[in-house]
């Protein structure tokens, strides 16, 4: 029994699709869903179904009973702190899974352990507590240590269609690693069907290349057949925003400190390896052509 948290979300989804296709996968599939309704229909009858939250101590109770494994994700909310959007949520799973005895967690987390900045990156600094704080149950853990998504730059595409223009706060000839999330759920995939590993660890999913700002404002003007430039924009001004959209300010703090510690290096600390890049990741050319172009035509 392997059970899917946030299984309608752009990871969770993609997770769901590939084990349910898989050949591979004698286990059943149990999902943690507050709306079952956007669980499509042929998916929702080959899956057991738990309603609720999974950060609700007496769902995550009822999900675990007899699972083998579980794929954590916490789905990002601003309105709280970063302590309590990460760890408080996870709080109650942990206790699920110790008193289940869940075998096997895969988890979606970030690069930057070990790095200099990991105690001062905002969102990413706790996300790594929360990986401590599901180790600590007892699992077996593998934390999907993970760079920015391709599928962030979804958000710019109305100023990219009409500005041509995409906005971020770091260096434009930085190169640092990115991934697409189809990506991410192949790699979880891969970990939940074969759970031959023990202990804690995490495992960088690292994308095929590092690319640079600047790279990424050139391939989009490629595949877009359009002119597209990067511009940098203040950490203030990126606060001052976040904070006008209504986040809570302790969380768009966790942002800009993310953002700042990424311009510091925070995910320059994983080694490129077969394993965390494999030739077979989606490049983000193939991304733009697939994903971006559709979204900023439309």
């Amino acid at each position: 029994m392997i059970v899917i948290t946030a299984p309608t979300g752009n990871i969770g989804s993609a997770l769901l699709t590939r084990l349910l296709d898989s050949s591979t996968a004698p286990e059943d599939l149990r999902v943690v869903v507050r709306d079952p309704a956007r669980l499509p229909d042929d998916v929702r009858e080959r899956v057991e179904v738990i309603t609720g939250s999974h950060g609700d101590p007496e769902t995550v109770d009822r999900a675990f009973e007899g699972a083998d494994a579980v794929f954590w994700l916490v789905p990002p909310d601003s309105s709280l702190t970063p302590e309590a959007a990460f760890s408080g949520f996870t709080r109650p799973a942990v206790k699920a899974l110790a008193t289940h005895g869940v075998g096997h967690v895969v988890g979606v987390s970030a690069l930057g352990r070990g790095t200099p900045v990991a105690d001062r990156a905002g969102l990413v600094t706790a996300s790594l507590a929360m990986d401590d704080l599901i180790a600590s149950s007892g699992a077996a853990y593998r934390a999907l240590a993970n760079p920015s998504f391709f599928e962030n730059f979804l958000e710019e595409a109305d100023t990219i269609r009409e500005n041509g223009v995409f906005v971020d706060c770091l260096d434009a000839d930085r190169k640092a690693p990115l991934v697409a999330i189809a990506d991410i759920a192949a790699a979880a995939a891969s970990l939940l069907l074969d759970r031959s590993w023990t202990g804690v660890g995490s495992v960088p999913v690292l994308g095929p290349r590092d690319l640079s700002l600047n790279d990424l404002a050139r391939i989009m003007s490629e595949q877009l057949g359009r002119p597209v430039r990067y511009e940098r924009q203040s950490y203030d001004d990126l606060l001052t925003a976040l904070v006008g959209y209504g986040l809570d300010k302790e969380f768009a703090r966790g942002v800009v400190d993310m953002k700042r510690a990424k311009d510091d290096g925070l995910d320059a600390g994983a080694s490129r390896t077969d394993a965390s890049a494999h030739p077979a990741s989606t490049t983000f050319e193939e991304w733009c052509a697939r994903v971006l172009k559709p979204a900023v035509i439309a």
